[in-house]
């Protein structure tokens, strides 16, 4: 376990989005006065140089590695290129400049679609490169995996405590509620709130309904993170999640009951589920002492409450 005095230097990579803003908050909540952010316009990430001069002005103590490019699979399948280059820059990039300016500890934030589709469920961590890619999120989660595996290269190679956490799929204030680059989560909700706006009661639904996923509200990963830095020492990705899933029909039906209820649901299967059950193996997490707290229908209900006072 290390130390992070209050008063450490540390680096969000990524403030102003739906899990960065979520770790900044966390740090803010347990009195961490130092806190380091750049906006985009302040900073390209994509830009070793620029990144290098901006750890060498500043000099983190500790880094949390949570920015990217990132949506649902609409996204993925249309900006393929996008997600892959942005992706692999940004952490290469963040990576370097760490070692360079003597940063003594990042935490990188992967994502759960870096497990082959057909990996055996609950996903475990060792499933990682044992079978093929989810195709339409691919090239997403080949960055992930390299950022995975780079960290684990700089120490071997360093000796820099870099290490790796792989959270489910994500939801909570400041996400992204676009329907054309969203997660299904915040999609539904917004799909949803539309059409009870509209007075309409049937709704159309992406895919069966029968693929299952896990959601792990975004402040449980920012206490989730804050813990790993503290404890968290070792090569290779540790899952954050709760550990339990639902299809999307579920989703759905739950969804519509705090948002649009009486909404009629309609699967279009025309349109691909992606994986069809993608649910964390998180004993090793909870075994250190840490587990989710936020129920699901809580945590809709909070986000839809911060979605109509934010839209």
């Amino acid at each position: 376990m290390i130390k992070l005095p209050i008063d450490s230097p540390i680096f969000v990579a990524g403030h102003a989005g739906l899990v960065g803003s979520a770790v900044v908050r966390r740090l803010q909540a347990e009195g961490f006065t130092n806190l380091i952010t750049a906006t985009r316009h302040e900073l390209d990430l994509r830009d070793q140089a620029a990144v290098n001069a901006y750890f060498d002005s500043r000099r983190p103590r500790f880094v949390f590695l949570v920015a990217g490019t990132v949506g649902g699979i609409m996204a993925n399948s249309t900006r393929p290129a996008e997600f892959l280059y942005d992706n692999m820059m940004i952490h290469a990039t963040v990576v370097e400049a760490a070692r360079a300016s003597g940063t003594e500890k990042l935490l990188y934030l992967g994502s759960s679609c870096i497990y082959p589709r057909l990996a055996d469920q609950p996903i475990t961590e060792d499933a990682l490169l044992t079978g093929p890619l989810e195709p339409t999120n691919e090239a997403y989660a080949i960055a992930k995996i390299a950022g995975i595996k780079l960290c684990d290269a700089y120490r071997t190679q360093y000796g820099c405590n870099f290490i790796s956490a792989m959270p489910t799929n994500l939801y909570g204030p400041n996400d992204n509620f676009d329907l054309t680059s969203s997660h299904v989560l915040p999609a539904l909700m917004r799909k949803l709130h539309e059409a009870k706006l509209r007075g309409n009661r049937r709704v159309e639904i992406w895919g069966s309904g029968l693929a299952k996923r896990e959601f792990l509200h975004v402040d449980d990963l920012a206490e989730a993170c804050v813990f790993l830095l503290r404890n968290y020492d070792e090569a290779g990705p540790i899952n954050v999640g709760t550990g339990l899933d639902q299809s999307i029909r579920d989703l759905a039906e739950l969804m519509a009951e705090i948002v649009h209820p009486g909404a009629e649901l309609d699967f279009d299967t025309s349109k691909p589920d992606g994986m069809p059950r993608k649910v964390l193996d998180v004993s090793r997490i909870n075994a250190m002492g840490w587990t989710a707290s936020t129920a699901l229908r809580e945590g809709i209900a909070s986000t839809y409450e911060w979605f109509l006072a934010n839209q």
